[in-house]
């Protein structure tokens, strides 16, 4: 059912920048230790800007702690197949009927940065590589999880097959949704990280999204037209908005 507008009615537009603005503070606060808000108590509350540094100063010691805290060989719990949710939830900035469709006969997967060979790769070529089944937890951001199943190659067989830098800080990804996010190197060559390339419905990431069981939802990014690797800090489309950079365990 549609809402009816009314042209008398209160607006909440003219105040959007600053509830955006409030909303990623508290965000990072509440991603900060308790160490970290003693910290903030001391504060005026009056300089903005220095409360704004301190905030993402706090954020990226965050992010190096759950880095250093990650453990490379340690798996997420799997579960069995009657524990699917089905139909998976759909999660995105968008509603499910905006997401981009893409064409599987011409696509072909782009890669850029510190990789050896950087031809484009297609479905059938990505289908060619070793594929791995996995039934894991996705756990968003907004307080909700489903356990869904997921298939497709290792990423990091496919970082090594195409000679990516595998001492490099960062694996990055460009959608097809405009969305962008990146990963540290250990978790890219974790082996339940996977490029997955089986789906129930296309609006669920097709034809490539990452899999990640160790990383919060929005670090796993869907309709994947690019990877990329680098040393050079790529952020994300939320992680530019203030959630932390690492999101994981």
């Amino acid at each position: 059912m549609k809402s009816r507008k009314s042209s008398r009615g209160p607006s909440l537009a003219g105040f959007k920048p600053r509830l955006e603005r409030i909303e990623r503070r508290l965000f990072l606060k509440q991603g900060l230790s308790l160490g970290a808000l003693s910290l903030l108590s001391g504060c005026t509350l009056k300089d903005e800007d220095a409360i704004d540094r301190l905030l993402w100063g706090m954020s990226h010691w965050n992010d190096r702690v759950q880095a250093a805290l990650f453990d490379p060989n340690k798996l997420a719990p799997t579960y069995s197949e009657s524990e699917v949710v089905t139909p998976f939830p759909f999660n995105a900035y968008y509603e499910a009927a905006l997401a981009p469709i893409i064409d599987g006969e011409t696509y072909k997967l782009g890669l850029s940065g510190l990789i050896e060979d950087k031809r484009g790769w297609t479905l059938t070529e990505l289908a060619a590589l070793p594929q791995e089944t996995q039934i894991t937890r996705l756990v968003c951001v907004e307080g909700w999880s489903a356990v869904g199943k997921w298939r497709g190659a290792p990423l990091k067989t496919f970082l090594e097959r195409i000679g990516a830098d595998l001492t490099a800080k960062y694996v990055g990804f460009q959608c097809a949704d405009k969305y962008w996010t990146s990963i540290d190197m250990p978790t890219a060559l974790h082996p339940q990280t996977l490029l997955v390339l089986d789906f129930p419905e296309t609006k669920y990431g097709y034809p490539v999204r990452i899999r990640m069981p160790t990383k919060l939802g929005f670090k796993n990014p869907k309709f994947v037209t690019e990877i990329f690797v680098t040393n050079d800090y790529p952020g994300g489309y939320w992680e530019k908005q203030g959630y932390n950079w690492f999101s994981g365990s």
